[in-house]
């Protein structure tokens, strides 16, 4: 008995040592935990497991690849050396004077080392080789990622035009080449280094018996000398190839010019020709003692063109006085590589130009087209919207709205823009005494709803909305089934799902709805070890000690989107406005995301806000459903080769445009930020004639209004418009231009939402000679309105805040329109912006209303009314027919006067009849404001 309780206690020891040490080494690797399960949630754990291992894929295989070829050439070298193994007779003199036991030591030491290096030693071939295939291999490493787009990266098809290389070459090999030449190099001189002492000790001990080396060995070394000189070869070749990168002539163009391909690159080929006769007139003298004079004389050259490749003062010389003087002639073409480059990489080489040349005669406001224009343009400022929403729709404290989207939906079978934004849970706004872990975890996981509006709002009038409340209700036909969000914009920290303790969904009187989680997002935490892994990772003990979850309970975390895409795809670089989408379902958010390089030939890098590019394409467009946090990645950009060697390397991660949800596909736009990127550049290279770049004669700028002292850049926004294929009316981006330095505008840029316009850019180029204000002169012309101005005073002296909002600019019809909402804010401490009145100008008379068909109808009658004054007072005098011939104006008469014709035509009689010029005394003087009769 005692027995058998020794062995019970001995087994339960060891279980609990056992699972002591398990608990011990999970807690070690509990970030790997859970980010296993965090993957697995998602549908991604093959892809988790991928990128885990590549890295050490890459590692290992560079790595192997490469101590192959070292340990092969140590290996080789043996088959020379090493048929002995008594020390050399000149040994004694090498341990002279020094004491017996150190003369002993010595020696041991000497032979030991000999036989291992002459005999091949595994013990040192093997490290040996293992350290210089690391040195080549770590970088590739580090950069893992970059290593493996450049074995699956396709071929673009594009040749780049100096070298003739495709262009994937320099977006995907020429950053490879360039980050091991150096430690190949370095690689192979050390390998070279180390045999070449191991042949001369062989060759010393050999020269000490009277023998000679093996032929073999000589060969071996030349092979080496041969493979280092190809190494640098390659490396001035590549250096020819990095011209294309030139930063020498900006800011007037990039890549390279006259001066680099003319100077420079000749003497990168010279250098590379003599380098090349170095080494075989090197290997020559080595096994023939032939050649010395040729080695001599091809290292002078190769210094001599080496350094002038190195100097400044040769292409500075050639700059100057051969480019600069005749500079548009001599860089003409690089200039035009430079153009055709830059707008191919910003995606702008099919950008389409139609010709606008605007009027002031506006069209009927009875024309239905007109009426659909004004029904979409958005009159509300995105910033004003969100305080409004949350003022009028927040409902509760710990809610908090989500920046406002613009989008377009179909209400009442009419397709129209609208507003939206998401209700969204914020646990920094509940109650201080409401600010414990089980609320904040476990009864507050959610928020709950959106609010829907119309872009064309009225002065004056309540707000219309398409979707308010909590529930969500529409008088529009709108339904969400699922309106909880789980994932959004917001600060999260994480959730449990469903819990004993039961959610807080949503307030109803006095009494709250209680909801229990049933979607599938978050990982499962049922049992107590994950329980532990997680109270561990988080830091809170109450995710294990807590006795409020169940077998259905699930940890949710990463809620916020832009962390969870950063955490799965952190090689695309996010658009800055995910958006949100409502379908009859349940809601959820797209986030645009870009593929960019900065390593595209001969095109201009411009910074995005996070890094240089000079290569961009919106290739994804990421789904994330808000209630389950499901991701989802759809190519959008087959074509690019980036994206396309990214889903090679990723083949479980992204699907096809066609697989996405037609409710989704739908409410997809084009983006702002590669819009207004795309506009920025541009606005320099639509100078496509080499003349007019080089002279910047037509740069563009986007517009700006000045408020005091502040100018404010007017950026890209969202109108539904029939400028991409009229009738039809289409969901876009517009971006108006101005003249670099000017005011007034120059062109209006627009890009489509809707399929099958999705991204074609279009600009409607104003014409030079004619103008058309600008937004800052617009703004002019509001200020300088006697009417508003009196209409702004009054407001402001009951005590109301009076703000001008953001000017929209648009065409209708052949007329271009500005319009600027006007708000009121109350002077008290809740200030709830109330769109007030809506000004409108067609470039030379301003109206200010409460509606945009009030305005419009208004700005129509003071056009008219501005014609007619135009007409009556600088019309003709006095009516009648033309008067022919010459004529100049009598300031006696007050009327034109017949000029003499200074040859009369020969005729019979006149071909029209002619009334005698009236005596001056015979003609009263025309009334101030009288019509003024021409005299026939």
């Amino acid at each position: 008995m005692a027995r058998l309780k020794r062995w019970l206690l001995i087994l339960g020891a060891g279980f609990v040592f056992i699972n002591l040490v398990v608990i011990i080494l999970a807690l070690l690797v509990a970030d790997f935990l859970v980010d296993f399960w965090w993957y697995d949630s998602l549908g991604y754990l093959f892809y988790f497991i991928q990128r885990l291992l590549y890295k050490y894929v890459v590692l290992i295989s560079v790595t192997f690849a490469f101590f192959l070829f070292f340990f092969l050439n140590f290996w080789v070298a043996s088959r020379y050396v090493g048929t002995y193994e008594q020390e050399p007779d000149d040994y004694e003199d090498l341990i002279a004077g020094e004491s017996s036991e150190l003369k002993e030591k010595a020696r041991k030491t000497y032979k030991d080392l000999v036989r291992m290096f002459l005999t091949g030693s595994l013990w040192v071939y093997t490290p040996f080789s293992l350290i210089l295939a690391v040195i080549i291999a770590w970088p590739l490493f580090e950069q893992w990622e970059m290593f493996l787009l450049y074995l699956f990266a396709p071929s673009t098809g594009v040749a780049e035009s100096t070298f003739g290389k495709d262009i994937s070459y320099f977006l995907f090999s020429y950053p490879i080449y360039t980050l091991v030449v150096r430690r190949l190099l370095l690689a192979f001189l050390i390998l070279f280094a180390a045999l070449a002492v191991l042949y001369l000790v062989e060759r010393r001990i050999l020269a000490s018996r009277e023998q000679k080396l093996a032929r073999g060995a000589r060969w071996h070394l030349s092979a080496l000398i041969l493979v280092a000189f190809f190494i640098e070869i390659w490396h001035f070749i590549l250096q020819a190839h990095g011209l294309v990168y030139s930063t020498t002539h900006q800011p007037l163009f990039f890549g390279a010019g006259f001066t680099e391909m003319n100077v420079v690159l000749p003497l990168i080929w010279l250098s590379l020709l003599f380098l090349m006769g170095i080494a075989f007139s090197l290997l020559t003298y080595i096994n023939a003692r032939k050649g010395l004079k040729f080695l001599i004389s091809f290292t002078v050259l190769f210094l001599v063109a080496f350094g002038l490749r190195h100097s400044t003062l040769l292409p500075k010389l050639v700059q100057e006085y051969i480019v600069k003087p005749n500079e548009i002639h001599r860089e003409r073409p690089y200039i035009e590589r430079n153009i055709e480059a830059t707008l191919a990489s910003f995606n702008l080489d099919n950008v389409e130009t139609r010709e606008f040349s605007p009027s002031l005669l506006m069209p009927d406001i009875e024309a239905p087209r007109i009426k659909a224009e004004l029904r979409n343009i958005p009159v509300w400022d995105g910033e004003l919207l969100e305080d409004v929403f949350q003022q009028l729709q927040q409902l509760r404290t710990y809610y908090q709205f989500s920046p406002v989207d613009v989008a377009r939906y179909y209400v009442n079978n009419v397709y129209q823009q609208v507003f939206l934004s998401a209700r969204e849970l914020d646990h920094a706004m509940l109650p201080p005494g409401a600010r414990n872990w089980i609320n904040e975890h476990l009864s507050y996981t959610h928020g709950y709803g959106t609010v829907m509006v119309p872009a064309s709002q009225g002065g004056d009038e309540p707000m219309t909305w398409f979707i308010r409340g909590i529930p969500p209700e529409s008088d529009f036909g709108l339904q969400i089934n699922q309106p909880a969000i789980y994932y959004g914009l917001g600060k999260y920290h994480y959730a449990i799902a469903p819990n004993d303790t039961g959610e807080m969904h949503f307030p109803k009187g006095a009494t709250n709805v209680i909801y229990h989680y049933t979607g599938t997002g978050g990982v499962p935490v049922s049992s107590l070890f994950k329980k532990l892994i997680f109270a561990y990772y988080f830091g809170h003990r109450d995710v294990f000690f807590t006795t409020k979850t169940n077998p259905d309970s699930r940890i949710l975390f990463r809620q916020n989107i832009l962390e969870r895409i950063g955490n799965i795809a952190h090689f695309l670089t996010l658009d800055r406005d995910p958006y949100l989408v409502v379908t009859d379902d349940r809601l959820y958010w797209i986030q645009d995301a870009y593929t960019t390089s900065k390593m595209y030939p001969y095109a201009m890098p411009y910074h995005t806000g996070q890094k240089w590019v000079n290569y961009i394409r919106n290739s994804v467009k990421i789904v994330v459903d808000a209630y389950d946090g499901n991701v989802d990645f759809y190519i959008f950009e087959p074509d690019d080769p980036i994206i396309t060697a990214y889903s090679r390397i990723y083949p479980s991660l992204f699907k096809r445009m066609a697989d996405m949800p037609p409710e989704l596909l739908t409410q997809v736009r084009y983006p702002m930020d590669i819009f207004t990127l795309q506009m920025n550049v541009y606005s320099k290279y639509q100078q496509r004639d080499p003349e007019v770049f080089y002279q910047q004669e037509d740069k563009w700028q986007f517009p700006k209004v000045y408020r005091g002292e502040d100018q404010v850049k007017i950026t890209p926004y969202y109108l539904t418009l029939n400028l991409v294929s009229p009738p039809r009316f289409d969901f876009l981006l517009l971006c108006p231009m101005s003249p670099k330095g000017r005011d007034n505008l120059r062109a209006i840029a627009i890009a489509g939402c809707d399929p099958p316009f999705y991204g074609q850019i279009i600009i409607y180029d104003l014409p030079k000679g004619e103008l058309i204000h600008g937004p800052s002169q617009i703004n002019a012309l509001i200020d300088q309105d006697t009417t508003i101005a009196q209409q702004f005073t009054l407001w402001d002296q009951i005590g109301s805040e009076v703000s001008r909002g953001k000017m929209i600019i648009l065409p209708v019809g052949d007329v271009v329109l500005y319009i600027q909402p006007v708000y009121l804010k109350a002077a008290g401490q809740l200030k709830i912006p109330e769109l007030k009145r809506l000004i409108m100008s067609q470039g030379q008379v301003v109206v200010m209303e409460r509606s945009l068909e009030e305005a419009y109808v208004a700005l129509q009658e003071r056009t008219d009314a501005e014609m007619e004054r135009i007409r009556t007072r600088f019309g003709p005098i006095i009516e009648g027919p033309p008067v022919p011939g010459p004529t100049r104006f009598d300031p006696l008469l007050d009327v034109p006067r017949i000029l003499p014709d200074p040859m009369p035509p020969v005729m019979d009689e006149p071909p029209f009849p002619v009334e005698p010029i009236p005596d001056p005394e015979e003609v009263e003087p025309a009334e101030v404001g009288e019509p003024v009769e021409e005299v026939p």
